[in-house]
């Protein structure tokens, strides 16, 4: 795991990627949604805790169930966009510890303590989402990720039992790029960063 990457594929998972708000009409196939899943889980979390959870909404019926909850910014381009999908986490996600990571009981480490639970849960599961937008733009998609949503009516309407929790939405498929903005700036090395 020591060779680097070509830039060509530097390029296409950071340094030319964009984040997408025009949509071509393409169909994105059921097996690259299930891809880019299989590619994001192998990446790292805590315990491998592994409580990210995705809901692809892609038909009309299923979209329409989501349009209420989107802010009038990213309706547009998410009713146009082949699929959404809605990057939720586990609530209870250490219930599946014992089979994730059955060196030691981890479930411990969060027994009586919810703030932490909920804390690990969030933060894996962003971590999870990142790599998927990662494993999507690697297999050829291009990605809308966002918030700009309501929390809870997408947690009613989709996850009712209270078990999942959306985080953020992506809007995949392929991109238009002639109706990309311009790319914003970016902190330089020396303004987000100290080494110690």
């Amino acid at each position: 795991m020591s060779d680097r990457i070509d830039d060509r594929a530097l390029d296409r998972l950071f340094r030319a990627a964009r984040t997408h708000n025009s949509w071509r009409e393409a169909p994105v196939p059921d097996e690259v949604l299930q891809e880019a899943y299989e590619l994001a889980r192998m990446g790292p979390t805590s315990g491998n805790a592994s409580p990210m959870r995705i809901v692809f909404v892609r038909s009309p019926e299923a979209k329409a169930r989501l349009r209420p909850a989107l802010s009038a910014g990213n309706l547009a381009k998410t009713m146009a966009a082949p699929v959404t999908a809605i990057i939720a986490y586990d609530a209870r996600f250490d219930e599946l510890l014992p089979r994730l990571f059955p060196h030691e009981d981890a479930r411990r480490w969060y027994a009586g303590q919810p703030e932490k639970l909920a804390d690990a849960g969030f933060r894996n599961g962003s971590l999870q989402g990142a790599y998927f937008i990662l494993a999507a733009r690697a297999l050829g998609l291009d990605c809308g990720p966002m918030s700009g949503f309501d929390n809870a009516r997408v947690d009613a309407e989709f996850f009712p039992d209270g078990r999942l929790r959306s985080n953020f939405l992506v809007n995949l498929g392929h991109g238009d790029g002639q109706r990309l903005r311009p790319r914003g700036p970016r902190l330089a090395f020396h303004e987000a960063c100290t080494i110690l």
